[in-house]
């Protein structure tokens, strides 16, 4: 167990957030809901505010040569303040986790035991670039009867001050401790601090590139919930209607491309009968196409560049697209096996046994089956907010809800019972 002499950085608001987690897990769902509602008039009342503190951070992140699509997920307006808002209002609409009963049975020997739903404690959320996981974490956490403790990256740590000194100041006016939400010091050491803080933190979840998640996963000895970066993949099967391969795989790519759900790779049947249209309709859209022989050859006016291994590893985040195309479903699943990062992938086919097969041996958080990639996502799931997408395998999988974001205790409950 960590000591708060070890934890310079982050220690007092760790011990803020512990305190404020034991007062939080005891909280009625209709006090954390009314805080929640407050935190969204608030985030709407300072929006002025809020927009200042961003439009410093995104004129500071460009002029030291940020990517636009980095800039994309920094940059808030009014309508994405009111976006994060709104998930918060959903997240009031949406069942509290805390106190479910997962599970109950009465044993032969009379004991009445039950799974109960409880909050984990202190959740610490990593995170780089997009200010509105600052609000969503916070919701998501508070509703879960979760303190957080965020440590956003440095580009949007103005941005991110603000948002925290609006949410907070809104929350204790509505009942909460203080402590609930802490914005942690961007600099780099604080993110080692807060993996180490055992005693202190009780899961931290990662939430941006590979190599942030690759940090966090290596370094932590808190537990982690890991989300997973996007090698999305859309597959075309030779079954599937043209025009809706066109519309979901022109919607998966161009709809926002620096997000996680965005597809990278569309593996095509050789016997799919319009690939050169799907080429010149992604062509025409702005995708630079980078592809294997025999979509070069089936371009027909379209540029396509040779594809290297690289492209096929690639989460890009941009608008490229590497094309590949396959002799059979199974050469497509053994794509993505090997290439795929366990996000979401697709299937566009009207073959029953096509997509069953699909479904069945894809290995990925989200399968999405004649639907677009990009609704690979709490809200599109009805979760409301989300915190990230995991990829793994133990605890959750997919987006990270609710309910994710709690444990269980076991309420066991006798009569005078002894053994």
């Amino acid at each position: 167990m960590s000591d708060v002499a070890s934890l310079p950085l982050i220690g007092a608001a760790a011990l803020r957030a512990r305190a404020a987690s034991r007062v939080l897990r005891t909280l009625p769902t209709d006090v954390k809901d009314a805080a929640l509602s407050a935190m969204a008039d608030a985030l709407v009342e300072r929006t002025d505010e809020i927009l200042a503190a961003n439009a410093a951070d995104v004129a500071a992140a460009a002029a030291q040569g940020t990517p636009e699509s980095v800039l994309d997920r920094l940059r808030l307006d009014a309508g994405r303040v009111a976006g994060v808002a709104g998930a918060l209002l959903e997240l009031v609409a949406l069942p509290d986790p805390v106190g479910d009963v997962v599970r109950g049975s009465r044993l032969p020997n009379g004991l009445q035991l039950r799974q109960v739903r409880v909050p984990f404690g202190v959740v610490g959320i990593v995170y780089e670039a997009r200010p509105n996981v600052t609000v969503d974490a916070a919701g998501l956490c508070l509703k879960s009867g979760n303190a957080a403790l965020l440590r956003g990256s440095a580009s949007a740590f103005g941005t991110n001050t603000a948002l925290v000194a609006v949410l907070t100041e809104a929350a204790e006016k509505a009942g909460l401790p203080a402590g609930s939400i802490e914005l942690l010091p961007a600099e780099r050491a604080s993110v080692g601090e807060l993996l180490s803080a055992r005693g202190f933190v009780d899961v931290v979840i990662p939430r941006g590139g590979a190599s942030l998640i690759q940090r966090v996963v290596m370094e932590a000895t808190v537990p982690v919930i890991e989300t997973g970066v996007g090698n999305v993949h859309v597959y075309v099967d030779a079954s599937a209607d043209p025009a809706m391969a066109e519309a979901i795989v022109l919607n998966s790519k161009t709809h926002r491309v620096s997000v996680c759900n965005s597809a990278e790779t569309l593996l095509v049947h050789r016997d799919f009968p319009a690939l050169p249209r799907l080429l010149s309709a992604l062509g025409q859209a702005g995708v630079a196409l980078h592809g294997d022989d025999d979509a070069v050859r089936s371009a027909e006016g379209t540029v396509v560049v040779p594809a290297t291994d690289e492209d096929w590893a690639t989460e890009y985040l941009s608008m490229d697209m590497a094309v590949r195309v396959v002799d059979d479903l199974p050469q497509a699943l053994e794509h993505i096996a090997q290439w795929g990062s366990g996000h979401t992938e697709a299937i566009v086919a009207d073959s029953a046994r096509a997509i069953a097969e699909f479904t069945a041996g894809v290995d990925a958080a989200a399968v999405m089956v004649n639907a677009s990639t990009r609704f690979t996502d709490g809200g599109e799931f009805g979760f409301g907010a989300e915190i990230g997408i995991s990829t793994q395998k133990l605890h959750a999988r997919g987006p990270l809800g609710l309910p994710e974001l709690t444990s269980t205790t076991y309420v066991v409950t006798g009569d005078g019972h002894t053994r």
